[in-house]
């Protein structure tokens, strides 16, 4: 038997995918290649692990016991590494986190540094809406959630990572105008709107109703990516975070609409559950963030401060 670590890994993965392709997306590599690597491995027994009935893929009882066993292997050397790097004095673990979708362009940036100085950390970041990240949160899927408008229904600890800023923003091809203009501007605009559970929607309609604003409801999408496609197409406008927005504002594709009483301000924060026991991954990120949460907003983030 000459079969390897990476041969049992493509096993395994098949075996919980149930599918060649998958297998290969999920590990990041062509389906040729995890298809070669799972003929070498049955090639080392004489019984099928798998078979194929029509186009799919059926593991076999044997496939079954081995994929157990291959299994069971890898989570061996997964102990071997992490003791290993932690007799090295690195953090090790998993670490999770549900961000907003607007957090995406904030909290790699506060992961970064800390991810390659720890190799031994595995992360999870799920990028979804609040009200994803607060249920996730309550039913302690994650370490953490970053969001922008605090919870009233949970009991969390915070730490402010950055100042989130709402603009009226329009497609580049408009005439810019000089001074900001009161409410009635929205009388005429094909607004656009994130979806419900949203917290830019709802940072929205508070702004909307806080100001006794009559705006025309033009579309829903589900993604501040989607909204901003629409906007550069010229289906609307609508109130965004500057922080999605730095490359198409620099290349004059988007332009801030002057409004009295934007930018909206928020706070991006980092939360987790009050008493929860973090585990040292998840412990170590939050002493890194707390220590350079000021340098990387200084280094990342210096353009955000002209607007």
């Amino acid at each position: 038997m000459n079969y390897t670590l990476h041969q049992l890994l493509i096993f395994q993965k098949i075996v919980e995918t149930k599918s060649v392709t998958k297998a290969a997306e999920e590990l990041h590599l062509t389906q040729p290649a995890v298809s070669i690597q799972l003929r070498n491995f049955q090639s080392q027994f004489d019984i099928p692990l798998t078979e194929i009935v029509g186009r799919k893929i059926y593991i076999t009882d044997f496939g079954k016991e081995i994929a157990a066993s291959a299994e069971n292997i890898l989570q061996q050397v997964s102990a071997i590494n992490t003791k290993t790097l932690a007799f090295k004095g690195q953090a090790t673990g998993r670490l999770s986190i549900s961000v907003v979708s607007t957090g995406k362009y904030v909290m790699p940036y506060f992961l970064s540094d800390f991810i390659s100085k720890h190799q031994g950390i595995t992360l999870t970041m799920d990028v979804t809406n609040k009200n994803r990240v607060l249920e996730s949160l309550e039913n302690n899927e994650v370490d953490f959630g970053l969001v922008s408008i605090l919870p009233s229904t949970l009991s969390i600890e915070k730490l402010d990572l950055l100042q989130n800023k709402l603009f009226l923003i329009g497609n580049g091809s408009l005439k810019p105008r000089k001074t900001a203009a009161g409410k009635e501007i929205f009388k005429d605009l094909p607004l656009i709107f994130r979806e419900k559970g949203s917290g830019t929607r709802q940072t929205m309609e508070k702004f909307i109703e806080r100001n006794h604003i009559h705006a025309l409801k033009k579309m829903e999408l589900t993604s501040n990516e989607a909204v901003k496609q629409a906007v550069l197409a010229g289906l609307g406008y609508s109130i965004m975070p500057l922080i999605g927005i730095k490359n198409e504002l620099y290349n004059k594709e988007l332009q801030i609409i002057p409004v009295k009483g934007m930018p909206i301000k928020t706070t991006w924060r980092l939360i987790w559950l009050k008493g929860k026991m973090l585990l040292p991954a998840a412990q170590s990120l939050l002493e890194y963030i707390t220590t350079e949460r000021s340098n990387i907003v200084k280094e990342r983030f210096s353009w955000y401060e002209n607007y």
